[in-house]
């Protein structure tokens, strides 16, 4: 008995087997030919499907024997569906025609580089920046571009995090939205907190180092970064991805789409939660955030409806760790107040209009709000009452100065405004000019709020001891253009006018008054070249010029008729970049000349604050590096690397000097010394090995160099190298009921290695044997060493 059941399962075996068939066969473009690389191919009835390849194949395997339905979809041409019966002889070829309807690529167009535009970018779509998305923060998600520093309060990529482009730190990034600002009016900074898992609702974003291109908002100063938010999916959809990772981090989210309702509307949507325990002491994170987008989709005309939100709370961990902490206790967090949190909500409205008016033009508008509020809550011990406006408080005959309060401090403000641009391209293609700006407002409100005293005296719960209000309209326009001279050689130029008028009013947290105003109005030219050659290599240069305002501490801290000066930068890029088959490479060379840019000197202004300064003279100068080739079948290699130098020509120091009865300021003058957090050396590399279909395992290396915490290239006062190597594998299969099944596992700084990316000092003297001595005080903000998370993403 038990030799007939065992030959009858492998008779059963076998007959499955046998009834089990493979499909194989390649998209085309039918109008040109060209293979359609990603496209998705489902066998409907049999819950099992594929993506095709470079060369545009595809293959299916356990199919069923008899008839299936197959349908085919690629974004910006109509889905396809055919009837076959296997087993199936022969070569399937299957040709997908472009939609009629508009594509949504011209929402960006106007922000963005193109091929044959002479400046540095680089794009990176959905699918590249979806390989590390498992709920860390962009910046975390960009670390292996060229020339990014990105770091982490928390540790652990997730909460308050940041990066550097060529040393330029967020406040000197431009960042847009679908062509919509999104820097804040007053600190010029972007924070990623309030955009919680915002990759996930990322189509596709293009880095500009350097200028770049004129664009709406804050000046950039470093680099850009244009987001364009997902595009219209013709086939319904929804996906559930969940990860789990180290130091109790975890990511939810669901994404759902309608796909094209009656060849005219579609609805998508996110809903996304993430928690982190960070790898720094109560260092938390409570992230929630969700999207919306609804279209019309015509054949000439798109509307589209985007409504995004971010809410966050996150324990600080904003004070960073001493440096006598670093070897044996690297999570130290100063706080210890349960509730010495951040908390902060940011609404984003945006309606979109993109339209073709014949054959050459095309027109692009928006409006949007968006409304952001929130606090930071303090427990202060022993704070004296006259830092809150309040008189001292007398208990009988003791008259007590001070006691111990917790405080609210409150952001509440308004941005909204409208975007435009216009795009002419000739019927030969060699004209393609493009006329565009903005018009946006901030208006904000800033206050404290004491919401516990030990000893109250003279206040009430929700007394506000300081009320400013800042109104801020930035408008711009710009026209810019390529002329094709020659075949090949093409001509760019670029002119933007940009006007600021600032006003603000009330009393500042340290009790100043605050009241003034200021109106800026700049003008940025860009000019340069591109010359393609038959090769494939495309050689460029550009001269561009951009000018800042002053950020809105600037105003507030300095004395208001010592506001600093504005800053300039004139940027030379020259470089070459091409696409020849399985390799691809770009090199250039930049030198951003700064005048007048802004810093911390060390100077303090009339109530003991830090202030910024102008210096006449700095300059960034490098060479960038990156490229890709693919070895093997199995193999792809990839990496790049920055050589730099970022010098200020004469810069004064002052340190705070209390070795005498009396307080002053002891200067100190330099010259060609490094600005703060600008290594010499950034390079990444990554290894890419697919042992078979669906299998992917990634090996990714950074290394950073030495880096100075301020601008005195004191070695005393910086930041050690640091190498640090990644390890990620990715195994995606097509199981029946989803369209696919994905596990990703990462494993962050797989060494254990102990850096800081980030960090802060400040020196002063104290009374000594010799009369004084210095102190310096080192500050770092520590990554973790190994971690890991582990990501399970189902597509239906």
């Amino acid at each position: 008995m038990k030799k007939l059941m065992l030959n009858l399962a492998f008779c059963l075996l076998a007959v499955s087997a046998w009834a089990q068939e493979s499909l194989k066969g390649k998209i085309l473009d039918a109008s040109s030919g060209e293979p359609l690389i990603g496209a998705s191919v489902w066998a409907e009835t049999q819950g099992r499907g594929s993506v095709t390849d470079e060369n545009g194949n595809f293959s299916i395997t356990k199919l069923k024997a008899g008839e299936i339905q197959l349908r085919v979809s690629y974004v910006g041409f109509e889905s396809l569906k055919q009837s076959l019966t296997l087993p199936y002889s022969g070569d399937l070829i299957l040709k997908l025609q472009p939609t009629e309807l508009l594509t949504e690529e011209f929402i960006v167009s106007a922000t963005r580089a193109s091929a044959t535009t002479p400046t540095t970018f680089q794009t990176i779509d959905k699918a590249e920046l979806s390989k590390r998305n498992l709920g860390q923060d962009i910046p975390i998600l960009l670390n292996f571009t060229p020339s990014v520093v990105t770091h982490s309060d928390a540790g652990a990529g997730i909460g308050y995090t940041g990066l550097r482009i060529r040393g330029s730190d967020q406040s000197r990034i431009n960042v847009t939205v679908n062509g919509i600002p999104m820097n804040d009016a007053e600190s010029h900074g972007v924070f990623w907190v309030n955009m919680p898992d915002f990759a996930s609702s990322v189509d596709n974003l293009q880095i500009q180092r350097g200028v770049g291109t004129s664009t709406n908002g804050a000046a950039t100063f470093g680099a850009s970064l244009n987001f364009q938010t997902d595009t219209r999916q013709d086939d319904p959809y929804a996906e559930i991805s969940n990860s789990v990772g180290s130091f109790n981090s975890w990511r939810h989210t669901v994404k759902a789409g309608t796909g094209l309702l009656n060849n005219r509307f579609a609805v998508d949507a996110r809903l996304s939660k993430i928690t982190s325990d960070g790898y720094v002491d109560r260092a938390f994170s409570d992230l929630k955030s969700f999207f919306v987008s609804a279209g019309y989709y015509g054949e000439n005309h798109v509307l589209k409806l985007n409504v995004f939100s971010g809410k966050e709370q996150t324990y600080q961990s904003w004070w960073g760790l001493p440096e006598s902490k670093l070897e044996d206790d690297r999570t130290w967090n100063y706080y210890t107040y349960d509730n010495e949190t951040d908390n902060y909500q940011q609404d984003h409205y945006q309606l979109i209009y993109t339209g073709k008016i014949g054959s050459n033009w095309k027109t692009n508008a928006a409006l949007h709000y968006t409304y952001g509020r929130g606090y930071y809550e303090q427990y202060r011990e022993d704070d004296d009452f006259a830092s809150y406006g309040l008189p001292d408080v007398v208990i009988g005959e003791e008259i007590i100065s001070s006691t111990d309060i917790i405080r609210r401090r409150w952001l509440d403000n308004d941005f909204f405004g409208g975007i435009a641009s216009i795009n002419y391209i000739s019927d030969n293609g060699k004209w393609d000019v493009i006329l565009g700006g903005g018009a946006n407002r901030y208006d904000g409100d800033h206050f404290g709020e004491i919401i516990w005293a030990r000893i109250a005296g003279a206040t009430q719960i929700r007394d506000q001891y300081y009320f400013n209000n800042a109104v801020k309209d930035d408008r711009n326009i710009y026209l810019k253009g390529t002329y094709e001279l020659s075949p090949g050689l093409n001509l760019f130029g670029d002119l933007q006018v940009r006007n600021i008028d600032y006003t603000f009013y009330g009393v500042n947290d340290d009790q100043r008054i605050v009241d003034g105003q200021q109106s800026y109005t700049f003008f940025n030219p860009k000019f340069g070249f591109s010359y393609e050659q038959s090769s494939g290599e495309v050689w460029y240069a550009s001269y561009a010029v951009a000018n800042r305002e002053p950020k809105r501490s600037d105003f507030t801290d300095n004395p208001i008729t010592e506001i600093p000066k504005p800053e300039r930068l004139n940027n030379i890029e020259a470089g070459v970049r091409a696409q020849k088959g399985r390799f691809s490479y770009n090199a250039n060379f930049y030198y951003m000349d700064y005048k007048d840019q802004l810093i911390l000197t060390g100077q303090i202004n009339d109530v003991g604050a830090y202030i910024r300064e102008n210096v006449a003279d700095s300059y960034r100068a490098g060479i960038e590096l990156s490229g890709a080739i693919q070895v093997a079948k199995a193999w792809v290699l990839g990496g790049n690397v920055t050589f730099s130098q970022n010098k200020i020509k004469n810069f004064t120091e002052y340190i705070d000097d209390y070795s005498e009865s009396e307080f002053q300021q002891i200067s100190n003058t330099y010259e060609n010394t490094d600005i703060a957090f600008s290594p010499n050396t950034i390079a990444s590399a990554t290894i890419e090995y697919k042992p078979i279909d669906h299998l992917s395992i990634n090996w990714m290396s950074k290394y950073v160099g030495k880096q100075y915490l301020d601008n005195t290239s004191n070695d005393a006062r910086s930041l050690d190298s640091f190498f640090t190597n990644d390890f990620r594998i990715s195994y995606q299969v097509q199981p029946r009921f989803f369209k696919s099944l994905e596990v990703n596992l990462l494993v962050n700084n797989i060494f254990n290695e102990m850096y800081e990316p980030n960090g802060y000092t400040f020196s002063y003297y104290i009374p000594g044997d010799s009369g004084r001595e210095l102190v310096t005080e080192n500050y770092y903000y520590p990554m973790a060493g190994t971690n890991f998370m582990l990501g399970l993403n189902l597509k239906f």
